[in-house]
């Protein structure tokens, strides 16, 4: 997984974190969705990564 990748994956959570936040204080339903949807966005990426890296980690372990 590239570092830039991980720093936008991660990023796009905690924007949707925050705009939940802002959400919530200001009892804006539309902005406490678009965060949730975000950050759940954000974590389906982050895992997607991991995934591949793991796969990766495999695939080096049976060439060796």
């Amino acid at each position: 997984m590239g570092t830039d990748d991980k720093f936008a994956h991660k990023a796009e959570e905690l924007k949707g974190r925050a705009k939940e936040n802002v959400g919530d204080l200001t009892d804006d339903e539309r902005l406490q969705a678009e965060g949730r949807a975000e950050q759940t966005k954000g974590g389906i990426k982050q895992a997607g990564e991991k995934v591949k890296d793991a796969g990766k980690k495999v695939k080096d372990t049976f060439k060796k």
